[in-house]
């Protein structure tokens, strides 16, 4: 008996001291309450004016999906999210796939990030060409992960406090200036959502499909599985309702945006088209103050994308996915993946000289709605099929809310823009074939990516 505590104790585990509220924050940090910003415009404009439309099917769709990844969560609370989910659940192979397509993802994030922190300070300062911005910021971030400074929880914090004031006082000056300049009856309308004159199908199809980046990030919840209080049903409820809040605070902003600027077609700049609604609502000061979260939030998850990419690079290095001499290599200063942080950073200047705002999100879209297919596949395949989970098996739950998430998704998938589509499935087929060749016809099971490392 007096040896059983010491052996206990050589046995660690994670303390599950994280409740559902903590959940909540930390997945709306991640997402940030300005998701919707960069992208209203663009929205705005493909959707022919009816942008809150296209966000709340997009809410829909979500969802449906996280409540996918929520379930498998609870069956696999593991890093690698989508990675772990479609391989465990379906097979390796498909599993590989799914990570790969998520591999796109971490390269494009810092690519997105230096485009629209270059796309601001051109507004700012227009005297300053964007191409400059773009080496400046690239370069920056790049120096910075190479001296191995990263955001930290406390900061990522403090930035949601600071964006809610933000969004917070737009919305109150918004309301104010609808008010003012329509009264109250201008506050409720139905055309952000539907308008029967400029309806079209394919044209909300293509704006939904481009307003799901709002949500990218959500299933970062799920890897703190290990960590969580009741994990079963926290987990699940964690993923829905930062989609869910996520979704109400996007709608809120959008609609408040569209009312106080309707004609889309005279905005200046689609890509930067909130900035110019702030300015209207609040004058300068609320400008200047979009301005600078803008760029804070954005120079924030640049820099912990691009750390975040090169880690990755460095797994699949180290486990020889990649080739070891290089992907594998660490600073002898600093103990950072040095050559991979700087192969990321000449891939974010390269993707902003080559690719719009538009397209990176819509290409960063490609890949991120594939992993979610696959994970509403093996949702449906490990609780209703196979059983894998306790309980009796429920149509409703197991089922019918899965191939729901799988069908809204393939849906906005299928409607990405052609340019994203042909790009994407190129990056999707050299995958295919590595995968091939590495596995002889895919016969053995491929090499595992170590998602911890991100």
């Amino acid at each position: 008996m007096a040896y059983e505590p010491a052996l206990n104790a050589e046995l660690p585990k994670l303390k599950r001291v994280l409740g559902l509220g903590d959940l909540i924050v930390y997945g709306i940090v991640l997402i940030q309450p300005i998701a919707p910003v960069g992208i209203f415009g663009l929205v705005l404009a493909i959707s022919q004016g009816q942008a809150g439309g296209a966000i709340l099917f997009a809410t829909v769709a979500m969802m449906f999906t996280a409540s996918s990844y929520g379930r498998m969560a609870a069956l696999y609370p593991s890093a690698g999210s989508a990675y772990t989910y479609v391989g465990k659940g379906l097979n390796a192979h498909l599993g590989f796939l799914a990570g790969w397509a998520m591999i796109l993802d971490y390269l494009l994030i810092p690519v997105i990030n230096t485009i629209y922190l270059s796309l601001t300070m051109e507004r700012l300062l227009p005297g300053v060409p964007y191409a400059v911005w773009v080496s400046i910021f690239a370069a920056m971030i790049t120096l910075l992960n190479l001296r191995g400074i990263r955001a930290t929880a406390r900061a990522n914090t403090f930035m949601l406090y600071v964006m809610t004031v933000v969004i917070g006082a737009f919305v109150v000056l918004a309301i104010r200036y609808i008010v003012g300049a329509q009264g109250w009856h201008g506050v409720v309308s139905t055309a952000p959502f539907f308008n029967p004159k400029s309806f079209r199908l394919g044209s909300l199809s293509a704006a939904t499909s481009l307003a799901a980046l709002t949500y990218i990030g959500f299933d970062g919840v799920t890897t703190l599985a290990e960590d969580v209080k009741n994990p079963r049903r926290n987990v699940l409820w964690g993923v829905i309702l930062v989609c869910g809040i996520t979704g109400v605070f996007s709608t809120v902003e959008v609609y408040l945006a569209q009312l106080a600027w309707p004609d889309y077609r005279t905005l200046p700049d689609l890509a930067t088209a909130f900035l110019d609604v702030s300015r209207r609502v609040g004058g300068i000061a609320l400008f200047q103050a979009v301005a600078l979260v803008l760029v804070v939030a954005c120079l924030g998850s640049g820099l912990t994308g691009q750390v975040g990419a090169a880690r990755l690079l460095f797994g699949m290095g180290r486990d020889r996915v990649l080739p070891q001499r290089v992907f594998a290599h660490l600073s002898p200063k600093g103990e950072t993946p040095s050559y991979n942080i700087c192969i990321v950073g000449l891939l974010a200047w390269a993707g902003s000289m080559l690719l719009s705002y538009e397209r990176a999100a819509e290409l960063l879209n490609f890949g991120a709605f594939l992993a979610f297919m696959g994970v509403n596949v093996a949702t449906v395949r490990a609780y209703y099929l196979k059983r894998q989970a306790e309980g009796s098996r429920n149509f409703l739950r197991d089922a019918l809310i899965p191939t729901l998430g799988f069908l809204f998704c393939l849906w906005i998938w299928a409607h990405l823009a052609t340019p994203a589509k042909v790009v994407g499935s190129i990056w999707f087929g050299v995958g295919v074939v590595y995968l091939a060749v590495n596995t002889h016809g895919f016969r053995v099971a491929p090499v595992m990516i170590d998602f911890r490392e991100s």
